[in-house]
C-alpha cells in the first residue's frame, strides 16, 4: 500500500471525504522520491467534527519518519538555520553538512533510540547557534555553537499541557497581584506557586508596575517553555517549525512565507511552500500523541528490591525537589495550535477554531494514575522549571560559551526523567556514558543532592541507579 493510500484509508475509515480534508498530490508516480506527498485542510478537519487525531497521527508518522529529498524542498542554499528568517553571508559549497545544517535527512535520523521519537546517541548530535539571527558557522569551536544530543520526545504533549496550565495560573496570579496593589494602593509582593512548584517572588506596584527580579526559572512574561534542553521554546508548534528549517531545510510556509518574508521560496532552492501549516499540525499530532514513558515490570527480584529501596533515596537525597515524581493535569485536550503560539508560528487567531486532540481518548493515557480530585498524575520526574546547575567546582554542565536565547550557559530546564534508563547516553552534549557520572556532574542548586549521592554506601548508590534504570521508554 503506497503512502497515499494509507492516508485515503484513515481518512475515509474517519467517515470524512478525501477531497475536503486530506489529500495527496494526484500526478505523483507511485515510485516518487518526493517524501511530503499529502496534506490536510485544517480549517476543513476542525469544522468536520471528526477527531483529529485520527487523520492527523498517521500522516504525522509518515512525515517524522520521511527521508526528505530536494524534491521536497530539502535543503536552504540562501538561508541560515536561525528562527527567525535570516540570508546566508556566504553560500556553502555543502548542500548537506553536520554543522551549521541541514544535518539530517528525517526526524527520526536523530530521534529513534529506543524507538522512533526517542532520543539519539552521540553520532546524532547537532550544533546550535544563539539562534536569534544568523547560524553561518563551518566548525565545531564553542565560541561559535553549542552542541547539544537528542531529547526523547515520548510524553511530549502532556508535558506541553501542563506547562500551559501552569503558565495560565502564574498569569492569573500576576494579575490579581495588580489589582491587589492598586486597592490598597501600596507595594504588594507575592510567591509564585503553581501544581506545587515554586517560581520565586513577584512584587506588583499601585502604578501597574512590576518587580521580576524576584522570579526563579521562568522568563518575565511569566511563560513556560518546556522544549530544549535549555528550556526556551513554549510549544512542539514552534519546536517543530524551528526544526525543520534547521536539520532539513524544509522551511514552513507559516514561518518563511509571504506573510513574513514576502517570498514563497525564501531559501532560493526552487521550492515553494514547502511545508503547509496541515502538515506542521500532523507532526505536532504525532508528538503530542506520543505515549510517555513507564516503569519497567516483571523484573528480576534483585533489580526491583533495589529499585524499591532507591525510588526512597531518590527522594531522601534531595533529587525529587527538582525531578518531581508527578504533577496534576487538569485538561487532556490538546489544542493546536496553542494559546501561546505566537509570530512565525500558526496562532489560534489565524484559524476559525483550533484542532482539539482529546488525549483521553489514548489508551496509554486511561493507564495513568488520577489523584482524588480526579486529576491525571503526569509522571514526568521533572518540574518545568530552569535552574542553575553548574558552578566553579563543577563545572561539567557549564560548558558552553554561548547563552541561548538569554539562558545564562551555566542554566537549564530540569530533564524530565521519565525514560531515562532507555536514554543514554547523557547531558546535554551526550559524553556522559553511565547515570552516576550525570549524577556527579551536577553543580550548582544541586550540589547538595550530588554531595549526598556520594557519601552513600556504593549499595544505596547502586539502588538509586537501579531506580533510574527502571524508568523506560517502551519499545
Amino acid at each position: 500500500m503506497t503512502r497515499a493510500s494509507r492516508l485515503s484509508v484513515a481518512v475515509l475509515a474517519a467517515g470524512v471525504g478525501l477531497p475536503s480534508i486530506a489529500q495527496a498530490d494526484p500526478d505523483l508516480p507511485p515510485w516518487s522520491e518526493k517524501a511530503i506527498q499529502e496534506d490536510v485542510d485544517i480549517d476543513a478537519l476542525a469544522a468536520s467534527g471528526q477527531d483529529p487525531i485520527a487523520i492527523l497521527q498517521p500522516l504525522g508518522e509518515q512525515l517524522f519518519s520521511a527521508k526528505f529529498t530536494t524534491q521536497d524542498g530539502a535543503g536552504r542554499p540562501d538561508a541560515t538555520g536561525a528562527i527567525v528568517p535570516t540570508k546566508v553571508r556566504r553560500q556553502s559549497h555543502l548542500a548537506f553538512q553536520r554543522l551549521a545544517g541541514p544535518d539530517a535527512n528525517a526526524c527520526s535520523s536523530c530521534h529513534n533510540e529506543p524507538a522512533i521519537g526517542g532520543s539519539g546517541a552521540f553520532t546524532a548530535n547537532v550544533f546550535v547557534s544563539e539562534g536569534f539571527e544568523s547560524a553561518d558557522f563551518d566548525t565545531i569551536d564553542p565560541q561559535f555553537s553549542n552542541e547539544r544530543n537528542t531529547n526523547a520526545i515520548q510524553g511530549a504533549g502532556l508535558i506541553e499541557l501542563l506547562a500551559r496550565e501552569m503558565t495560565v495560573d502564574l498569569r492569573a496570579q500576576r494579575q490579581n497581584l495588580l489589582e491587589q496593589a492598586r486597592t490598597v494602593g501600596e507595594p504588594v509582593k507575592v510567591d509564585l506557586l503553581t501544581k506545587g512548584i515554586s517560581f520565586g517572588t513577584l512584587t506588583a506596584y499601585p502604578d501597574g508596575t512590576l518587580d521580576v527580579s524576584g522570579l526563579d526559572g521562568i522568563d518575565d512574561d511569566l511563560t513556560l517553555r518546556p522544549f530544549s534542553q535549555k528550556g526556551v521554546f513554549s510549544s512542539l508548534r514552534q519546536f517543530t517549525v524551528n526544526a525543520m528549517n534547521a536539520h532539513h531545510g524544509i522551511q514552513p510556509s507559516e514561518r518563511f512565507g509571504p506573510e513574513w518574508t514576502g517570498s514563497t521560496d525564501f531559501d532560493a532552492d526552487g521550492y515553494e511552500n514547502e511545508m503547509s501549516p496541515g502538515q506542521v499540525s500532523a507532526l505536532v499530532a504525532w508528538q503530542a500523541t506520543l505515549p510517555a514513558p513507564t516503569q519497567k515490570v516483571d523484573l528480576p527480584d534483585i533489580w526491583q528490591d533495589a529499585a524499591d529501596k532507591g525510588e526512597i533515596l531518590f527522594s531522601e537525597i534531595g533529587c525529587a525537589s527538582c525531578h518531581v515524581p508527578s504533577l496534576p493535569l487538569e485538561s487532556l485536550v490538546f489544542y493546536d495550535p496553542g494559546p501561546f503560539d505566537t509570530a512565525g508560528t500558526l496562532r489560534q487567531s489565524d484559524l476559525k477554531t483550533p484542532l482539539a486532540l482529546d488525549l483521553a481518548t489514548l489508551d496509554w493515557v486511561q493507564d495513568l494514575p488520577r489523584d482524588e480530585e480526579g486529576r491525571v498524575l503526569v509522571p514526568l520526574y521533572g518540574d518545568l522549571k530552569r535552574h542553575k546547575i553548574a558552578d566553579a567546582g563543577n563545572d561539567t554542565f557549564g560548558n558552553e560559551l554561548l547563552a541561548q536565547r538569554f539562558v545564562a550557559r551555566d542554566v537549564f530546564i530540569t530533564a524530565e526523567l521519565w525514560g531515562i534508563g532507555s536514554t543514554a547516553p547523557y547531558g546535554h552534549r551526550g559524553d556522559l556514558t553511565t547515570l552516576d557520572e550525570v549524577i556527579r556532574a551536577h553543580g550548582g542548586e544541586a550540589s547538595g543532592s550530588r554531595k549526598t549521592y556520594a557519601d552513600l554506601s556504593e549499595t544505596d548508590r547502586q539502588s538509586v541507579i537501579a531506580f533510574l534504570r527502571s524508568l523506560e521508554i517502551a519499545e
